[in-house]
Order: structure tokens, then C-alpha cells, then sequence
């Protein structure tokens, strides 16, 4: 469904988010080609959260680098030697997620059945109560993605405001972070595993450990990562911007003004994701999602059209960013503290022996 409608619709949103019309052809271009990849994207993603709820984090990873070296060389074949521009990034994107997918249903259609990860496609059906527990948890997180998606495209619109060269020189810097997002996210993913299965098996003195240990990891990423992206700015962005631009030093400058307000702090957005990871992992889906739209959707949009409104300049948008993410992580440890609460208190009622939980929590 999302695939037809960037198909569509791709020129219609573009123009939506006051892309300079010098650039739409292009970017209509490459936006109808990603968004053929998706149903890729999706198969990989699924097959990526099967294998890692067994445990297995490795295959998906060699499957990830195997799809990312395969895009790269795509990228110098069709942009340097068939000179396809825009469009020929699309096409490597779109191709090299087709190659990790065919990767992921290739390892599950030849897993054993002992391990209850065997792929059979004729057996494939629906299964209602299976599809219940994936609505009740997915819709929300789904939903919590999608509006965060749209108050991105609101900031972007912004943005597009400024001309050609800001919009270069943000996408060049918005590519560096997400490397950072990258190595940060595997702590939120990890944080929710581990307090679900903990919850689970009932090792309740494990919660705070985890929520404690968890945060200690995000910042040992995520720091020196903004640091070192910071400190090698320039260099980082130059490799965004072709040696024979002739804005090319004034892209990267518009770069490092992302970079200065957004990077430099990204390590509170690995906080906030591991505050919601430990709401999430406690069974609580639609809270996160309310939180998350609240703190780091609705205030960005509102912050755009009153502080934004009032100091039009690029520092007084991106600024939004880091304060939006110390808002919103401050009221997911409100709910988890509140939920652990009213869990543990739970405990204490069903249980004699669960009264020790509070002093080894």
C-alpha cells in the first residue's frame, strides 16, 4: 500500500515539502525507485526480528553487510560509469535491500524445524491470535514511526526553505547521524529484548540493572560517536558533496551547522530510545507511542511555527532536535517508573517471596 502510494503520489509530496523545483525531477526520480524496494525492506526487517528473538544476531548482520557493500559498488556503477545520477542511487538501494531479503528467506527456508524458525511457503496462512498480539504491539510502535516520520517531513519542509545548498549540506550531515542512529538503536532493540524476556521469565531483580547498564552502553556509543563525527565534520561531509561543485565549500558549512546543533548532542536520542525501550519491554505499547508523538513530534511542530516563525534561522529549527529529546526521555522514565510501580506492587500482593524484589531491585 505505502509502495503504490510513493509511487503515485512521490512529485506530490516533494512539492508538499516546498522542494525547489530545479531538483523535483530528480528527487521524484529516486523517491519512485526506494519506494519499490519497500516490500524488500519488509521481508528483511521480519526475517531480521525472527532470527534475533532466537538469539541470532550474526546472520542478520552479515546479510546487512553483504546488502551494504553490494549498494556501494552499485552507487559508483550506475552514478560514475553509466552516469544515472539520482536515479542510480535509488536503483542500488533498491536492488541491495532485494539482495538481503532473498538472503533472509533463503537462511529460513533452510533453518531446521526443531528450531521453530522454518520457513514453508505453502503453509503460509494467517493466524489470528498470532496476528492479534502483532497488532496490539506493532500498530503502535508502526504509528509512533509514521507521525515521526511526518514531523521530519514538516522540519524538511522548513529546511527546503533555505535553498539548494542547505538542503545539500543537511541531507550530507543527516547521512553521518545515521550511523551514529544505527550503533545507538541496537541498545534500544536490546533493552527491549532483554526486559521482555526478563519480565518473562519472572527474574524481575534484573530491570533496573538492565535499565542502568543499557544507558551506560548508549553513552559509551554514542558520545564518542558525536564526538569523532563532530571533530571530522568537515572531512565526513566532503565526501557527500563531488570535488567539482562549486558551492562545495559553502555545503559543507551548512553541514557543520546541522552538525554543530544535531550530532553533537544525537547521544540524548539514544537515551530517549532506551527509556521507551524499557516501557515498551514491559508490555506497555500504546503509552510509548503517546509519548514519543507528544514529545518529539507535536513540540517540534509547534516549536516550528512559533519559535521558528518568530527566528527564522537554521540554529533556532535545529535546536529542536536535542530539546525534544530530553522532554520526551524525561516522561518515559515517569511511565517506567510508574508501570515498575504498579508491577512490582502486583508481586508483592500474589507472592510472600516477591517482598524481596524492592531491596534487590
Amino acid at each position: 500500500i505505502l509502495m503504490a502510494a510513493g509511487l503515485l503520489f512521490a512529485e506530490q509530496i516533494l512539492r508538499l515539502m516546498s522542494t525547489p523545483e530545479s531538483i523535483i525531477g530528480m528527487a521524484a526520480s529516486y523517491l519512485r525507485i526506494y519506494f519499490c524496494g519497500m516490500p524488500f525492506m519488509m521481508i528483511y526487517n521480519f526475517g531480521n526480528a525472527l532470527l534475533r528473538a532466537a538469539g541470532d544476531t550474526r546472520r542478520p548482520l552479515i546479510y546487512l553487510i553483504c546488502a551494504g557493500v553490494i549498494n556501494v559498488l552499485l552507487d559508483l556503477l550506475f552514478v560514475i560509469l553509466f552516469n544515472m545520477s539520482a536515479a542510480g542511487v535509488g536503483l542500488a538501494t533498491t536492488l541491495s535491500q532485494g539482495v538481503s531479503a532473498f538472503l533472509m528467506v533463503r537462511c529460513l527456508m533452510r533453518e531446521k524445524e526443531e528450531n521453530g524458525l522454518k520457513l514453508e511457503l505453502r503453509k503460509l496462512r494467517i493466524h489470528r491470535d498470532k496476528l492479534g498480539m502483532i497488532m496490539k504491539i506493532g500498530l503502535p510502535a508502526g504509528f509512533q514511526g509514521m507521525v515521526f516520520s511526518l514531523s521530519n517531513v514538516v522540519i524538511q519542509s522548513s529546511i527546503n526553505l533555505f535553498g539548494e545548498v542547505v538542503i545539500a549540506g543537511n541531507s550530507a550531515a543527516a547521512s553521518i547521524e545515521g550511523f551514529v542512529y544505527m550503533a545507538m538503536n541496537s541498545c534500544y532493540q536490546s533493552t527491549l529484548s532483554f526486559t521482555s524476556q526478563n519480565l518473562g521469565a519472572r527474574r524481575y531483580d534484573r530491570i533496573w540493572k538492565i535499565f542502568w547498564n543499557c544507558q551506560l552502553t548508549v553513552m559509551l556509543i554514542g558520545v564518542p560517536l558525536c564526538v569523532l563525527s563532530t571533530v571530522f565534520g568537515p572531512q565526513l561531509l566532503s565526501i557527500y558533496v563531488s570535488a567539482d561543485d562549486p558551492a562545495r565549500d559553502a555545503v559543507i558549512a551548512m553541514g557543520m551547522i546541522r552538525t554543530y546543533y544535531v550530532t553533537t548532542p544525537y547521544f540524548l536520542c539514544g537515551i530517549m530510545e532506551v527509556c521507551c525501550g524499557m516501557v515498551r519491554g514491559l508490555g506497555k505499547s500504546w503509552l510509548p507511542m503517546v509519548v514519543t508523538i507528544f514529545g518529539a513530534c507535536v513540540m517540534r511542530i509547534v516549536w516550528i511555527y512559533t519559535i521558528f516563525a518568530w527566528k527564522h534561522t537554521l540554529p533556532a529549527l535545529y535546536v529542536s532536535y536535542p530539546i525534544s529529546w530530553v522532554i520526551t526521555a524525561a516522561m518515559h522514565v515517569v511511565c517506567f517508573v510508574y508501570f515498575w510501580k504498579r508491577i512490582r506492587r502486583k508481586l508483592e500482593q500474589t507472592a510472600p517471596a516477591a517482598a524481596d524484589i524492592r531491596k534487590e531491585s
